[in-house]
């Protein structure tokens, strides 16, 4: 589970502003932010199944998944998180990414994907979770946006709160310069949880509880889980980009942030 808010191509000074958070459990294996062995990728990774939940390439590609909240289908789906990875890897555009994944849709459990070509500002959000079962993708439009474990911009409560903090805090600075650190640690660190009657009624109720607020702690009978990592991915009008991240280390959290320009000239158009 996983869930982010972002502002796409509708803000003076950044064409698009993300945060992210990444719930998983404790025991999972994870490598932090950092550039993968290419040199081209830069993001958080899997070390279980070797994909990613967020990241981006130098020449200003970005994705970003997460799973949908259902009763799993008894089947061995692929691994959700190489989806960004692909897409990152390919030379395809959003739009040619998404028609390859058409004939894809019944491999995988259900998932929510972003996929950017931040050069040409073109974003789609992409879903296998629809009323055929087939594929459904939708080019994002500009402004604000949540992505949870439904639909984009289903209005599950969490979604909502983490929604209108965003938009108060970019009225709040206006045109001015967002300290992102600030920015993740007020709204991303928000633990409050929704009454029963609001959450969605997928899951135990309990568990569910557990899971509604926008940093999630929980004890699972298969062990400790929640947020492990949050993110921040900015993109400035100059071009460049600064990807920001605060993640949970032997119960220690570690912060870093990697700054680069985006090479135009390679984007895919």
């Amino acid at each position: 589970m996983c869930i982010a808010v972002f502002i796409w191509n509708s803000h003076p000074l950044y064409p698009f502003l993300l945060l992210l958070n990444r719930d998983e459990y404790h025991t999972r294996p994870t490598s932090p932010l950092g550039w993968w062995e290419d040199g081209e990728i830069l993001g958080g990774r899997d070390g279980e199944a070797g994909g990613t939940w967020l990241a981006c390439t130098r020449n200003g590609r970005l994705a970003f998944v997460t799973n949908v909240r259902e009763i799993k289908a008894n089947f061995q789906g692929k691994s959700r998180g190489d989806l960004p990875v692909r897409f990152l890897k390919s030379k395809n555009s959003p739009k040619e990414f998404a028609d390859e994944l058409m004939g894809e849709a019944d491999q995988y459990h259900g998932f929510n994907l972003i996929v950017a070509d931040l050069c040409s500002m073109t974003m789609l959000y992409i879903t296998n979770r629809t009323k055929d079962n087939g594929l459904s993708v939708i080019e994002v439009s500009p402004g604000i946006h949540v992505l949870s474990n439904a639909t984009l911009d289903t209005p599950w409560p969490k979604a909502q709160r983490l929604m209108h903090s965003f938009k108060d805090m970019l009225d709040k600075y206006g045109e001015a310069e967002i300290s992102i650190e600030e920015m993740t640690a007020n709204l991303m660190r928000d633990t409050t949880k929704d009454d029963e009657s609001r959450l969605p009624h997928i899951y135990h109720p309990e568990f569910e509880c557990q899971l509604s607020s926008i940093f999630v702690e929980a004890d699972t009978s298969l062990g400790r889980y929640g947020t492990r990592s949050t993110s921040a991915v900015v993109l400035r009008t100059s071009g460049d980009v600064s990807f920001y991240e605060t993640h949970l280390q032997k119960d220690l959290w570690k912060e870093q942030t990697i700054c680069y320009h985006m090479e135009k000239e390679k984007a895919t158009l």
